[in-house]
């Protein structure tokens, strides 16, 4: 019996841990209105940013994806125009977009690019005039 409730109890701080990894925009706010350039801000919640190539455990670093579907978890986010990597552990940049509607996808890799997965992504949408 006692066994049943230790890994009971264990198995649910370990979903509690996991439940609070996320990472989330501290600006633009979902469905803002922004002019060229502006900035982007990032955090995470119950992992820490490191730069690429850093494999410690609960670790990793941002990427922004423009109009870009999220990678799936384990696959290698690419770098390019859509995809933009984060690799020195920066939590912030300033982006230039011409005037439309855009989906901007913040989603947190490990030391190797490859996706967390949907637990660490976050999507807003924005216009830029």
């Amino acid at each position: 019996m006692m066994k049943s409730v230790l890994a009971a109890t264990l198995m649910s701080l370990s979903a509690m841990a996991f439940a609070q990894q996320s990472v989330s925009f501290v600006e633009p706010a979902n469905g803002a209105t922004v002019s060229s350039p502006f900035k982007v801000k990032f955090a995470v919640t119950g992992m820490e940013v490191k730069p690429a190539g850093d494999m410690t455990a609960n670790t990793g670093h941002h990427h922004l994806l423009v109009n870009a579907t999220p990678v799936k978890a384990g696959e290698v986010i690419p770098a390019d125009e859509k995809h933009i990597h984060f690799g020195k552990g920066q939590t912030e940049t300033e982006l230039n977009l011409p005037p439309g509607n855009y989906t901007l996808t913040m989603q947190f890799a490990n030391g190797l690019h490859q996706a967390y997965g949907p637990a660490m992504n976050k999507e807003i949408k924005i216009t830029v005039k």
